[in-house]
């Protein structure tokens, strides 16, 4: 009996959730990262006040691109668009799928009525149920790109941008790259924010057809608010777009180091007999082994254990950047119990991110 598609898609994610690690890593040569300017031709995107989403996110895109391909020879980079054109939702995760790629970057604007004030900031979104109005309402208005395509109610299975109901598949989806995908998102936010110095607007979870569609790590960033005169202009000038690009690229370099250490460990026999003999991990770095932290709190002195600032966070450490006391929980050098922590401590400190130290120094 045919299942319906969309048990499909959940029965079939399931089974490549049981997948090792090790076969997934050994089944592929080189590296392959999709980058996915947003809208394009007859679908402009938000509407700025002297400039378009579709611009300003092909601009971003290429030079990001560019990045990639000038520093690491053994990637591959594919657009879905690298000129002004229409391209359906469905054809931008069918280039990636055809591609097995490893990595999908998806960057667009972010907007708001014009009858509202509207906030600044940078935003990244994984897959996932919206958990707030905010949200949905970004989902919404990335998602109503289908509205330009013909006969898209058949084929998104009468998915409707604008209906809520529609967004109630997500909370059913089994996504086997959700980690990865929260991971790089961090990495991505937390450049954007430390590096080109944007209003952090966190990173979050909403209902995005395009990051359904694709099977592989995927983020959407939203760059800034269009909407918003200093973002807009931000986004504008060549300064921006080349800070921008920069972040997003310094974000893709820590995820690809942390790759390609997975990879040479799955598919180096040698690597892999010495691995099964270490003892247990006991969160000490040594001998340039990576060690994860959530950083989560910023003084300008050191603060009491006990400080009502910690929120009950226990025990905790600190390291000085500058003048500046930066707090952090947990230390471990598996990244997936990292991600664990990461979700702990963001019901007390929503901005909090990961970290890595390597000798007990601070990667950057």
């Amino acid at each position: 009996m045919l299942l319906p598609l969309n048990k499909l898609i959940i029965y079939c994610l399931g089974v490549l959730f049981l997948i090792p690690a090790e076969d997934i890593f050994a089944q592929k040569n080189g590296f392959t990262v999709v980058i996915d300017p947003g809208h394009g031709g007859r679908d402009p995107g938000a509407i700025g006040s002297s400039s378009k989403e579709k611009d300003l996110v092909l601009s971003v895109g290429k030079k990001l691109g560019n990045l990639i391909k000038n520093n690491h020879q053994d990637v591959t980079v594919l657009y879905t668009r690298n000129t002004d054109r229409f391209v359906e939702l469905d054809k931008r995760a069918e280039i990636a799928n055809k591609a097995k790629a490893d990595l999908y970057i998806s960057l667009h604007c972010n907007a708001l009525d014009r009858k509202k004030r509207s906030p600044q900031g940078v935003e990244t979104f994984v897959l996932g149920l919206h958990r707030s109005k905010d949200n949905l309402d970004v989902a919404k208005a990335e998602n109503s790109v289908i509205l330009y395509e013909d006969d898209y109610s058949a084929k998104y299975q009468g998915f409707d941008p604008n209906e809520p109901e529609s967004y109630i598949i997500f909370e059913f989806m089994t996504d086997q790259y959700l980690q990865q995908s929260i991971y790089f998102a961090s990495l991505v936010q937390n450049k954007l924010v430390n590096n080109s110095k944007r209003v952090n607007r966190d990173v979050r979870q909403a209902g995005f057809l395009v990051l359904r569609e694709v099977a592989m790590p995927s983020i959407l960033v939203e760059l800034g608010y269009i909407s918003n005169v200093t973002d807009e202009q931000y986004m504008k000038s060549e300064s921006g777009q080349e800070s921008m690009a920069n972040s997003v690229y310094l974000a893709f370099k820590e995820y690809k180091r942390e790759y390609d250490k997975k990879s040479h460990v799955f598919t180096n026999p040698q690597q892999r007999k010495t691995t099964a003999v270490n003892p247990p991990d006991t969160g000490i770095t040594s001998g340039g082994v990576s060690e994860y932290r959530i950083q989560f709190l910023t003084a300008s002195r050191k603060l009491a254990n006990n400080s009502p600032q910690l929120k009950g966070l226990n025990p905790v450490d600190f390291y000085i950047d500058g003048t500046t006391y930066k707090y952090t929980y947990g230390r471990s050098s598996d990244l997936s119990e990292a991600i664990k922590t990461l979700k702990t401590v963001q019901g007390k400190f929503k901005d909090a991110f990961i970290i890595e130290f390597r000798d007990g120094e601070r990667v950057k």
